[in-house]
């Protein structure tokens, strides 16, 4: 495993070049007028790249309708399709029945199509129990289903995969959250390494029996017969950050790039880094890992807007897809209150942009969301 240090995460705050453009009112365009709309992932075939059919490109969200305060909609999430192409995006409804997810809602995952453009597994992960329990416990499933031109159906009893050992990984089954933080295990990104073949599983994990709340890591699990075998973590950041939120890998010119999403007040007191995309880039899954520009922080949030964006996602083709979170504060603060939050919330896809990889150096590209 790798840690990520705090003189590294540190540099970030003096990476002015990896900062992105404010987002205006021309940016916060409503995918869906009646939902908020945030964490976001592609249907990807097996290699990481996106799947296109019909000529678009199809993304499942975590969607809930409009309410009073967007802070709320974690407690009701619920994962939706939505698709991407000429004309825009188009809405295609809930991807499960309600009541399908073992957890009382739906938090993140990813999406695997394979060749015959029909069979789609998801892993999702599942907060909270059904029939009540721990708020906050996580817990990761993948099933089996249909996808047809936009139409989900057929969805497999959703069976556990990689599980909370207390070895590893700290069990997160949490009833509140402590100090405005719960504990982690979540968000299982898909990756098959094309060196081995092998399919693997990130998550966002918590280390165990660690004092320090700021004892975020990035778990992997990789698939052994009909199950998944846990295996020690792949990236540590005891002592540094809480939370290294969706974790994925994309793979370009022969080198693994490890991605993450984590917020300024994550960070440990004294580590002034941004809420921003940040990665490692490695020659192969083991590691040894190295902080992509030397810091880690590969795109941030302006100084001026610390708050407008969030969750990056990068797709095999090194576009970038985030969301609209609290926009246009001009020095405000989502802690000024519900009727201040629901006003500057965007609950919507950000501008997209690309990024340019060469080695350990991951550079931000003029595109829907940079200025040329």
């Amino acid at each position: 495993m790798t840690a990520w240090t705090r003189q590294q995460a540190a540099a970030a705050a003096t990476t002015p070049d990896a900062r992105l453009p404010v987002i205006g009112a021309d940016d916060v365009a409503p995918i869906d007028p009646q939902r908020d709309l945030w964490d976001m992932w592609q249907i990807m075939r097996a290699d990481g790249s996106t799947a296109i059919v019909d000529g678009r490109q199809w993304w499942f969200f975590l969607a809930v309708p409009r309410a009073a305060d967007p802070e709320a909609r974690h407690d009701v999430a619920r994962i939706r399709l939505y698709s991407r192409g000429g004309d825009g995006w188009r809405d295609h409804g809930a991807a499960f029945a309600d009541g399908f997810s073992p957890g009382s809602r739906e938090w993140s995952g990813s999406a695997v199509l394979a060749d015959d453009d029909a069979t789609l597994t998801m892993h999702f992960t599942a907060s909270g129990w059904r029939d009540g329990g721990p708020r906050f416990a996580q817990r990761l499933f993948e099933t089996i289903g249909r996808f047809d031109h936009g139409r989900l159906s057929e969805w497999s009893e959703p069976v556990e995969t990689a599980r909370g050992d207390g070895i590893f990984y700290r069990i997160a089954d949490e009833d509140a959250p402590t100090d405005d933080r719960i504990k982690g295990f979540r968000d299982p990104g898909y990756f098959r390494d094309p060196a081995t073949g092998r399919e693997h599983i990130l998550f966002t994990g918590s280390a165990p029996n660690v004092a320090d709340v700021h004892d975020g890591v990035i778990g992997l699990a990789t698939r052994e017969g009909d199950g998944w075998a846990m295996r020690p973590p792949v990236v540590t950041a005891i002592g540094v950050n809480s939370e290294l939120e969706r974790p994925h890998i994309v793979v370009r010119n022969g080198l693994y790039y490890l991605f993450w999403s984590t917020q300024a007040k994550r960070f440990a007191p004294g580590v002034d880094a941004p809420t921003g995309l940040y990665g490692m880039v490695a020659a192969a899954i083991e590691g040894p890992w190295r902080p992509i520009n030397g810091s880690g922080l590969v795109a941030g949030n302006p100084v001026t807007e610390p708050f407008q964006a969030y969750c990056w996602w990068v797709t095999g083709e090194g576009e970038v897809i985030s969301f609209v979170d609290y926009w246009g504060l001009a020095g405000g603060s989502p802690a000024q209150g519900v009727d201040y939050r629901r006003e500057q919330f965007g609950g919507t896809a950000a501008p997209i942009f690309r990024l340019a990889f060469a080695g350990d150096v991951v550079r931000l590209v003029a595109g829907d969301g940079l200025e040329g």
